[in-house]
């Protein structure tokens, strides 16, 4: 699309690596049962980041992964890394939010079917800032969990999650993280990013990652929600 996103001195594409890597954590999702991975983008076009996090909406799903590929100054610098929200951006969206009525009337993760529409100002606030406090929480969680499993196929860039101020991490209805594969700046992580094998493996460990965080932490109504309560009935005595 109109913004190819970072570019390597050997003209390795962040927009075709990230896509790559993403249709293959959904296709390794889509093969566990009680999991539906689904593409927010299925080709060569461009999609801004609020466009993102809508489809996922409209999907109703239980997790967003924003999935991307570094650039530095330095091509010494490597490694993946995993980001949820800071604090600052969540203060700052919550505020952006409730001055969007339409978006006020969205499902809320952790409030339950509740509209914000109809709520006293200040208690719309605090409806939301709740709702946005548990996902930050589940985010942190799903990112330690996916960061882990990185951490077995590829070198990390840090050890543990980061967080920052992406827009595309800025939904309060959903645990949201941001998975950086590498730094394509460096010529040897841009060439391995570049290769099938290790994009299987990348995408595999991703896929563990959620896999782990969702099996733990089951929303209602799922399959996996159903599977945890007959096994806890299960060893009930």
């Amino acid at each position: 699309g109109d913004d190819p996103g970072a570019i390597s001195a050997r003209k390795v594409y962040e927009k075709k690596i990230v896509l790559q890597l993403a249709d293959r954590i959904v296709k390794e999702l889509n093969a566990k049962a009680g999991f539906k991975g689904v593409l927010t983008r299925t080709g060569d076009y461009y999609l801004g980041h609020r466009k993102r996090t809508q489809i996922a909406r409209q999907h109703r799903s239980d997790l967003f992964v924003s999935i991307h590929a570094d650039a530095f100054k330095s091509a010494n610098v490597k490694g993946a890394s995993v980001y949820t929200l800071s604090d600052s951006g969540a203060s700052s969206e919550t505020a952006a939010w409730l001055a969007e009525r339409d978006n006020r009337s969205d499902l809320l993760g952790g409030v339950g079917d509740v509209s914000l529409d109809d709520k006293d100002p200040v208690l719309a606030h605090v409806l939301l800032d709740l709702s946005m406090e548990g996902n930050r929480s589940q985010s942190i969680d799903a990112g330690k969990s996916i960061l882990a499993h990185l951490g077995r196929v590829t070198k990390l860039h840090k050890s543990r999650v980061e967080q920052a101020s992406f827009i595309v991490l800025k939904s309060p209805d959903m645990p949201s993280v941001l998975v950086e594969t590498g730094f394509i700046s460096n010529p040897e992580e841009a060439r391995r990013l570049s290769q099938a094998e290790h994009q299987d493996k990348m995408a595999q460990a991703v896929a563990r990652g959620i896999e782990q965080f969702m099996r733990a932490n089951p929303p209602p109504g799922t399959l996996l929600a159903q599977r945890l309560q007959q096994r806890e009935f299960k060893y009930t005595i």
